[in-house]
């Protein structure tokens, strides 16, 4: 692990921030989402980063709440739906998904954030047919006028907002106002988080990609160090 590229976070952590995302980054994938933990060894490490850094922040894609709840480390700033929670439009857009949500309701299984809601397909025999379905319902998303992503096994179905990890960063590393910042996360949606810090006019910034088979490899080619997995990037938290 280069040290060179942390050392300007280790030497000035009154300046700096540890912003993570929680699903496959600090918790383990596993089949369905209320299975998720996240191991107390990170959670050791989340309280020793509070005590020691201007700002240790989750963005996720779960609800803050959600967030909170599956990590349970309180002095953590939690960000839920990927950023979209900060919008000052995001209480109309429920709206909007609630009623695209409650058209499908029934065709396929449902996490329901508000704000958005996601359908898996992690445990479906035939991920081919399953796929195909729901691009189908990704479509009619489209139709009426929201933004399907797909992730890791999952599609979503969001609000067409200017809101995302990137803007989330941007307005929480602003308002910490640091100038030093690392953020890691496993999933396409942490592309935009890379592009947020990026652009956030820091004066360092590091970007982790945590890996697995399932990584985009858009996500691994922006990133400035790669870490395997959870364990991974546990070990790159113990060196912060």
């Amino acid at each position: 692990m280069d040290a060179d590229l942390l050392r300007p976070l280790v030497t000035s952590p009154e300046r700096g921030a540890v912003l993570l995302d929680v699903d496959g980054t600090l918790a383990p994938i596993v089949p369905r989402p209320e299975l998720a933990r996240v191991p107390e060894a990170a959670r050791d490490e989340l309280r020793r980063l509070i005590a020691r850094y201007r700002l240790v922040a989750c963005i996720s894609g779960r609800t803050a709440a959600q967030a909170r709840d599956l990590v349970g480390v309180q002095g953590i700033r939690y960000v839920g739906n990927h950023g979209l929670e900060l919008h000052p439009d995001a209480a109309k857009a429920a709206l909007a998904v609630a009623r695209f949500r409650d058209e499908v309701a029934g065709t396929w299984p449902i996490e329901d954030k508000g704000l958005t809601f996601a359908l898996h397909y992690r445990e479906e025999p035939d991920e081919h047919a399953a796929r195909a379905f729901l691009a189908q319902i990704a479509e009619r998303a489209r139709e009426a006028g929201l933004e399907p992503r797909w992730g890791r096994k999952v599609l979503e179905i969001r609000p067409r907002l200017p809101a995302n990890k990137g803007t989330a960063i941007r307005a929480l590393v602003q308002e910490a106002d640091v100038d030093a910042a690392l953020y890691a996360g496993d999933d396409a949606t942490d592309v935009d988080a890379f592009e947020g810090l990026t652009s956030a006019g820091l004066r360092h910034a590091v970007r982790v990609a945590v890996s697995s088979p399932e990584a985009p490899m858009e996500l691994l080619a922006a990133a400035d160090l790669v870490v395997e997995g959870p364990p991974g990037l546990l070990e790159l938290l113990r060196r912060l």
